[in-house]
Parts: structure tokens; C-alpha cells; sequence
């Protein structure tokens, strides 16, 4: 790969980001079809968010955001897609005339990693941010119904009450059984951290989705599968939902799926 003065720049931003997958996956992608772009991550803090923002916009810079910035991204966008409107939260952004546009597509790749598992109703949800918007966006598409977990019972009552204003079926967690557990926060990035949803509470649940990924596979998603589940992580979604923002950033070509999977998986083998 040439990097010049012409070379289209792509980002991710995020906080943490250094472990994102992202470049990888959307560089395979370019050189494969022979672009002229990179796709580098960048690091910043919600205080330095608005800056760099703006300065995507001036740049016509493309690319995503992931935690925990995709609700306050949305914040930031001029224009958005009635999805991204919808659920007040970015993941995809590109630029038109000097203003960015912002689109979510983590609906998309939800929905792919959901139908790969097997998921079956109820779900239980655990997490309240962006990431969780697409979890809920996703129940409201297939009629399913969405138990909500969170460490904050406030957070959780509020996400409830935004879940329904979508027309999700939804309320908090109150340990009925569930068909599908979903982790939608951050825990699980760190092989220290605690399991993001107690296997007791997992009592005849049929199948996880993790919405974070790690070598191997996150501890959540070992247990899981330890019990019989059907089990997947973050690079279904990471996949599917990358796919999508491609067409975004280049609307002309058609991404490699292959291509794309088959890096993730590579960086992801135990």
C-alpha cells in the first residue's frame, strides 16, 4: 500500500480504541480492491470529541465511531440518517460538502450476528449505551421482547422507557426466562474483568451474543458456550456492521465479505 498526497483517510475513534479490529478489516478491504485509502484508529476523549469532529468535517474524513462515544457523536453531526435520528447514536459518518452525515449501522450488524446464532425470545440485554440502542432497534424490527440489565437501575428504567418509545416490548430485567443474552457494554474488553452477565441468571437460556471480541473468545462467551449455548462475539457484528459503512465510504464498489471475515478472524484465533 502507497500513501500519498491523494490517500483518502479513514478513521475510527474511540476511547479505548487501540484494540479495535477496524483497521485491519477495512485496510484488507482497500487493498484488496485496490484503493487509494487507509483506515487508521485515533483515540480521544469526550472532552476532545467535538474538536476532532469538526475536524473531520473540514478534512472530508470518513469513517466510525465505537464506545463510548456513538450517542455523543450524534450530537456532533449536522445530518443524520432517520435511523441514526431515531436512536440518537453514530457509528458510521462521512462528508458532504464541508458537513458530516452520520448513519448507524450496527442495527444491520446486529441483526446478522442475531440470525448466525440462532436467536430466539425474549432477549435479555445487558448495557444502556449506543451499542445498546442497536440491540433495541434490532426487537423492534422482529417483534421481539427486551429484558433490560443494567448496574444502574435508573439507566435502566430511562433505556426502558426510550426502548419503548421505539415500540420495543420492553422492561427490566425481572429474571423470567429468557430465550437470547445479549452483552452490549464494554466489560469483557479486559481478561480481568467480571462476567457482564452472571451465569446463574443464564438458567435455560438457549444462546449469547457478545458484542465485544477478544483472541479466542471473551470469558462470557466460554462460559456461555460451556453451558450448551450457541455462542458468538463482536466480530459477527463487527463484520456485518463494516460491511455496511464500506458502501457508505465508497458507494461504488462492493465490499469483500470474505476478505473482511476471514482478517477478523485471523487476528481473533486463539
Amino acid at each position: 500500500m502507497r500513501i500519498g498526497g491523494a490517500t483518502r483517510v479513514l478513521v475510527v475513534v474511540g476511547d479505548p480504541v487501540a484494540h479495535s479490529l477496524s483497521p485491519t478489516m477495512h485496510n484488507a478491504a482497500i487493498a484488496t480492491l485496490g484503493l487509494d485509502a487507509v483506515y487508521v484508529a485515533i483515540p480521544v476523549s469526550t472532552m476532545g470529541l467535538p474538536h476532532l469532529m469538526r475536524g473531520f468535517a473540514a478534512a472530508n474524513i470518513a469513517g466510525n465511531v465505537t464506545v463510548p462515544h456513538k450517542v455523543a457523536a450524534a450530537g456532533l453531526i449536522v445530518r443524520l440518517t432517520d435511523l441514526a435520528k431515531e436512536l440518537d447514536a453514530v457509528n458510521t459518518f462521512w462528508s458532504e460538502e464541508d458537513r458530516l452525515v452520520g448513519d448507524n449501522t450496527d442495527v444491520a450488524g446486529v441483526l446478522d450476528a442475531l440470525d448466525r446464532v440462532g436467536a430466539e425470545p425474549p432477549w435479555l440485554l445487558a448495557g444502556t449505551g449506543g451499542s445498546a440502542r442497536a440491540v433495541a432497534a434490532a426487537a423492534r424490527d422482529t417483534a421481539t421482547p427486551l429484558l433490560v440489565r443494567s448496574r444502574d437501575a435508573v439507566r435502566a428504567r430511562e433505556f426502558v422507557e426510550f426502548a419503548g418509545r421505539l415500540g420495543v416490548n420492553a422492561r427490566p430485567d425481572d429474571g423470567r426466562s429468557v430465550g437470547t443474552a445479549i452483552n452490549a457494554t464494554p466489560v469483557g474488553l479486559s481478561p480481568s474483568d467480571p462476567l457482564p452477565v452472571p451465569l446463574e441468571r443464564l438458567d435455560g437460556c438457549k444462546a449469547a451474543l457478545d458484542l465485544v471480541y477478544a483472541p479466542g473468545e471473551t470469558a462470557w462467551c466460554r462460559e456461555c458456550r460451556g453451558r450448551g449455548m450457541r455462542v458468538s462475539d463482536g466480530r459477527t457484528v463487527l463484520v456485518g456492521q463494516g460491511l455496511h459503512a464500506f458502501r457508505r465510504f465508497f458507494p461504488d464498489v462492493t465490499p469483500p465479505r470474505e476478505v473482511m471475515m476471514g482478517v477478523v478472524q485471523r487476528m481473533l484465533a486463539a
